[in-house]
Order: C-alpha cells, then sequence, then structure tokens
C-alpha cells in the first residue's frame, strides 16, 4: 500500500511549489502548523548540504477533533506531514502522508472513516497545487 498522495513538478520554481501547496491545503481547511526546513537544519546541525526538502505539519482543526474523539492517543500520529523536496535540477516534488496507510496501525474501525475523508482531502489540496 503507497503511504503518501504524491504530485511532482517539472520546471517549478521551489518556493512557488511551496506557496502553491500552502494555499492548496487552506483551500481544504488545513493550517500548517509547524514547518521544519531540513535542508537548512542538516546544514546547521551536521554541515551536510543536501536539496531543498521542507516538512509542512498540516492540520485540520474539525478533523483532528473527530479523530481524537474517536481516539484519544491519534494525537500521536498528527498533524498530517506534507512535503515539498526538489527531485532534480528543474523537478520538485510533493508528498502527503495517506492517513488511510498510517492509521491501519490502530485497531478502531470508527478511525478508517474519518481516515478516509482526510484522504480525501489532502489528494485534493495536492491535485489542487
Amino acid at each position: 500500500m503507497a503511504y503518501t498522495i504524491d504530485r511532482t513538478f517539472e520546471g517549478e520554481d521551489f518556493a512557488k511549489v511551496v506557496e502553491k501547496t500552502r494555499a492548496a491545503l487552506s483551500a481544504q481547511g488545513f493550517g500548517v502548523l509547524t514547518e521544519i526546513d531540513v535542508k537548512a537544519t542538516l546544514k546547521k546541525k551536521l554541515d551536510k548540504d543536501v536539496d531543498d526538502y521542507l516538512i509542512l505539519g498540516a492540520c485540520n482543526p474539525t478533523m483532528a477533533h473527530q479523530a481524537i474523539g474517536l481516539e484519544p492517543k491519534v494525537g500521536a500520529m498528527l498533524p498530517c506531514n506534507v512535503i515539498v523536496r526538489r527531485t532534480g535540477p528543474a523537478s520538485v516534488m510533493v508528498s502527503a502522508i495517506d492517513p488511510v496507510a498510517s492509521m491501519e496501525a490502530i485497531p478502531n474501525p470508527s478511525l478508517k472513516s474519518v481516515a478516509g475523508q482526510v484522504r480525501d482531502m489532502l489528494k485534493t489540496a495536492v491535485e489542487g497545487i
């Protein structure tokens, strides 16, 4: 089972794809709660150079509330991570976690419905970039 929802952009500027990703997430009711600049962090901590790589921690408050109501420990798997990374000189990939795949580890059938709704929202966001 694939664990991410992916889309690749050829000839796009990295910063522009990040901007479009934020807008597409917002259009689906997600806010970005966390942002990790992996490139900057690895340079600072390890003095290693890597390509552009950004992790956005996206949360839809309504869906998070529903999920936590069904399974209080699900917060350990929130927010939904969305990565934007350079995959070549002129290509950028956006990958969002597939919540259905990640929720397979939780034995709560009620949670699967919420995870499916969130997956549909994230898929719409990625397609809308």
